[in-house]
């Protein structure tokens, strides 16, 4: 019940709003048929698969936590059923690693709550989820982790959500490395500062932040969602299968 050539399937995680929104549509715009997945935006889930079932490709939304270590077995069970009832396969072509949470908590604040939760949102459901989700990939798909252009910059308030995308950024290195055997590539893209409501919308909605992060990108601006998009669009593309492994920092050239 392989996906036809013609049929791809994309799972975008965190895909009702901002980044994950937009990667959805432009999956869809490139003609692919796309799982995306929600934690509580329901109604904005929907609204996103309407979008995508009127530009001619088919959708489904699902309920995702990825605080939730223990929920994943169920959900792959979902991701499996919703594959078998809406497309007649149980194969999908591309996983982006997208859902994620922000906040800006000084060093010397961070609790271990704090880690904990960042651990297993951002690395350690990434981790493995792909691992249980790697048998009903294609052979020649792709695996797209998100991370964080403050992997390379360092910004005050960051230290717990960039070591754990740093750490994701070598787990795909390793994962290009162990799965390359069924041509599956794996890669990172990671955003500079981008105008959606993440960590409480402040590069979007606070003056005085915009105007500074802008004056630190070589094209004087903050990014936006559909500059993002279009990057892991290209990254599930025949176009792009010979990158692997590699992290592709998409800032408009942030503290060059």
């Amino acid at each position: 019940m392989e996906n036809t050539a013609a049929t791809k399937i994309g799972l975008v995680t965190g895909g009702s709003r901002g980044l994950g929104k937009d990667m959805a549509l432009r999956l869809a715009d490139h003609g692919h048929d796309v799982i995306l997945t929600y934690q509580t935006k329901k109604e904005a889930a929907n609204e996103v698969v309407r979008q995508i079932q009127d530009s001619g490709r088919k959708a489904a939304a699902l309920p995702f936590d990825a605080a939730d270590f223990g929920s994943i077995s169920t959900f792959v069970e979902q991701v499996k059923s919703e594959l078998s009832s809406t497309w007649q396969t149980n194969r999908i072509d591309f996983l982006i690693n997208n859902a994620g949470i922000g906040a800006t908590i000084p060093f010397e604040q961070v609790t271990a709550h704090d880690f904990d939760l960042f651990l297993n949102i951002h690395f350690k459901s990434v981790y493995f989820l792909t691992q249980a989700l790697l048998p009903v990939i294609n052979d020649h798909g792709r695996i797209i982790n998100i991370s964080t252009g403050t992997t390379r910059v360092g910004v005050p308030g960051y230290s717990v959500y960039a070591s754990m995308k740093s750490a994701v950024e070598t787990f795909t290195r390793y994962l290009a490395k162990e799965i390359g055997a069924r041509g599956i590539t794996a890669n990172v893209v990671a955003p500079g500062p981008v105008e959606t409501d993440f960590n409480n919308g402040g590069n979007r909605d606070i003056p005085e932040r915009k105007k500074f992060l802008a004056s630190m990108s070589a094209l004087g601006r903050v990014g936006k969602p559909e500059d993002i998009g279009g990057v892991v669009a290209f990254l599930c593309s025949d176009d792009a299968g010979w990158i692997n492994g590699q992290r592709i920092e998409v800032s408009g050239g942030m503290s060059l």
